[in-house]
């Protein structure tokens, strides 16, 4: 009986607290809307780890289910006779996706930091038209290009070599619009004092632009990566050597010039897990550094 009052006590004391108290009709059912959208939204996440759990009897059922009935791990386990079975390790193509992202994460970062930085905080002659001839490349689509990044890769001579998947990913507009915008909130007096205490620019850049501007930094890190990890352009066009080739080309070809379309789904499916953990485990870790940009670029 003690017990049970106590437990009340703290229930009446936390509906005191509570937040909810304080909010009118409107704002509750509107955290109630929002909970609902975010439950909505959450479902291809559901769907993506029950499908991989499913056993071949559930994949093609009609109409499809978004729960397991019959938990298996068959398709993990079809996923590594198969890649067993390949002339080229799985760990192979794990490995070349890890350095590929890995490297586009710091180069672009570095790429697009030296890049807004000075069209933000630094007058020269056609500044407007570097930033506008920029953000003009956004509406073009990847398939314009395909053709003149061939050329530059070939005429390089870094074919079937890391440089070949990393370098056509440099030029990242998106990434140097949110900067540039995020560096545009940094006060000119902030660098100006700076100058004059004796700092260069390549000290005020590392020790004041960077790590004020640590949220957009984030932010590019994971649309690169999220780009990267899930891009099979590279190995598509510049890589001849499967050893050379990433985790997303293997997974294309797990169900790609078969007789039927029933083999190889369930691998497929597990494949599909692998892909998206990665991706969803760097969201989570920097996800509040995104909402921090969002806030700060403009973007609404």
């Amino acid at each position: 009986m003690q017990g049970t009052v106590t437990w009340l006590n703290k229930l009446n004391l936390w509906k005191r607290r509570s937040k909810l108290n304080s909010m009118d009709a409107f704002q509750k059912l509107l955290i109630v809307l929002l909970v609902l959208v975010s439950i909505f939204m959450l479902l291809p996440l559901i769907y993506i780890f029950n499908h991989a759990l499913k056993p071949y009897n559930e994949l093609f059922i009609y109409p499809p289910n978004i729960f397991v009935r019959e938990i298996s791990f068959q398709n993990f386990a079809e996923l590594f006779l198969v890649a067993s079975s390949s002339t080229v390790p799985i760990s192979r193509y794990l490995f070349n996706s890890f350095v590929i992202s890995g490297g586009a994460v710091i180069f672009v970062t570095i790429v697009s930091a030296m890049c807004a930085y000075p069209i933000s905080k630094h007058k020269f002659r056609g500044q407007k038209i570097v930033f506008s001839t920029i953000i003009f490349t956004l509406m073009f689509a990847p398939e314009t290009v395909q053709i003149p990044r061939y050329l530059i890769v070939s005429n390089l001579g870094i074919m079937n070599t890391y440089a070949g998947h990393i370098l056509p990913m440099l030029a990242m507009p998106i990434g140097v619009f949110l900067l540039k915008q995020f560096i545009d909130q940094l006060p000119n007096e902030l660098l100006e004092a700076a100058r004059i205490d004796g700092a260069s620019e390549l000290i005020i850049f590392l020790r004041i632009v960077i790590p004020i501007c640590l949220p957009a930094v984030a932010t590019i890190a994971i649309l690169t990566f999220q780009h990267s990890w899930g891009n099979t352009e590279t190995s598509t066009l510049f890589m001849q050597d499967d050893e050379m080739k990433n985790f997303p080309f293997f997974l294309s070809t797990l169900t790609h010039n078969l007789s039927n379309s029933v083999a190889r789904q369930g691998a497929a499916a597990a494949a599909a897990v692998v892909m998206f953990v990665p991706n969803l485990i760097v969201f989570l870790v920097f996800q509040g550094k995104v909402i921090t940009t969002m806030a700060h670029s403009g973007i609404k």
